[in-house]
């Protein structure tokens, strides 16, 4: 199988540059290849590329793509990095899922950033040549949605919570700043975000229905999960947690309720926003318990006792170091959403 990628470099700094895959012209063989490059006008690939401009294009192999680790039958999971967002990673530090039904695929988040988004879609035409109809997006932080514009270049639909599109728009410069000064500009080169539509009730791969729910505020105010029936498989997003140290986002008490309607759903396994890949639904969900109500406990008893905030928020959630990767990176900030959040109960 032969690609195009195109080099691209931003027009403020011509020495930074980056291959980019162009989507959906793949071919079996070179000559088919070079024809169909004969026919992409550079200026239609750089119009879908912020800031940047395309210096050359060329056919070669298909490039290696991302690994993806079947945990049940027609359900692959990608496991990102537990790890801060740099430029060894590109921002691949949340997890992807690909769904192949009967006569189409559809894919659960896409990582942080266009590089990224691109080895997943190599790594699914590895997979199947079926075609990728929906991308589905569980949340707005930018290490799940990023990587969306190459299926958007394809022409997959792209859904999510129904506050997704006002969310996203209200951070979308600062995700932007905070993930390119992280990955660094080449990595993040050619990256732009995706809105999306509504996720529907249901999806049909063929034979395979896939089962979404939008929540209230919980980890963030746009969650969504996906169910495949078929399997009982329920992708979670960042509502579930495993080894990286939960993020709070959204509301405290609003995610410990729906911790307790996520078991009610009648998964048998559930693949989490970042660590599993694939936990049983205790497994799943009783350590997130564990470390929700340690915050709330916490932060309620230094309420309690008038403590101030900034003194406060330097022991709430302490007695969970241990059992949690980039616990410094993010408990702080945990424990001020909760102070805050209770402060008020």
């Amino acid at each position: 199988m032969f690609e195009i990628v195109a080099l691209v470099c931003l027009v403020s700094a011509p020495e930074t540059c980056r291959e980019q895959l162009v989507p959906g012209l793949e071919t079996l063989t070179l000559a088919e290849c070079e024809q169909r490059l004969s026919k992409v006008a550079r200026q239609d690939i750089s119009a879908a590329v912020p800031r940047a401009t395309v210096q050359q294009t060329e056919c070669r192999p298909v490039g290696s793509g991302l690994d993806l680790r079947e945990i049940a039958p027609g359900i692959h999971v990608h496991i990102g990095a537990i790890e801060d967002p740099d430029s060894s990673n590109r921002g691949d530090v949340a997890n992807i899922g690909v769904i192949v039904g009967d006569t189409s695929i559809a894919v659960v988040d896409t990582g942080g950033s266009r590089a990224v988004g691109e080895d997943l879609y190599r790594a699914i035409r590895e997979l199947s040549q079926l075609p990728i109809s929906h991308v589905i997006l569980t949340h707005i932080h930018p290490d799940h949605v990023l990587g969306a514009s190459v299926f958007a270049d394809t022409g997959a639909k792209v859904v999510a919570h129904p506050g997704f599109n006002r969310a996203f728009r209200d951070r979308q410069e600062s995700y932007e700043t905070g993930f390119g000064q992280l990955i660094g500009q080449s990595g993040f080169l050619g990256t732009r975000p995706v809105l999306a539509s509504e996720a529907p009730g249901t999806i049909d791969l063929g034979g395979r229905i896939l089962e979404m729910t939008s929540w209230p505020t919980s980890h963030s105010t746009t969650d969504l999960t996906v169910l495949d029936r078929r399997t009982a498989t329920l992708f979670a997003g960042d509502l579930v947690f495993d080894r990286h140290v939960p993020a709070l986002d959204g509301s405290l008490t609003g995610w410990l309720s729906v911790l307790d309607q996520l078991a009610d759903l009648g998964a048998l396994r559930i693949v989490p926003g970042h660590g599993g890949p694939i936990l049983s639904v205790e497994a799943a969900l009783a350590p997130m318990r564990q470390y929700l109500e340690t915050l709330a406990q916490d932060a309620r008893l230094a309420l309690e006792k008038g403590e101030r905030i900034g003194a406060a928020v330097n022991h709430i959630g302490g007695s969970e170091a241990n059992n949690w990767d980039l616990f410094d990176s993010y408990n702080t900030r945990n424990a001020t959403t909760a102070f805050t959040e209770l402060e008020w109960e």
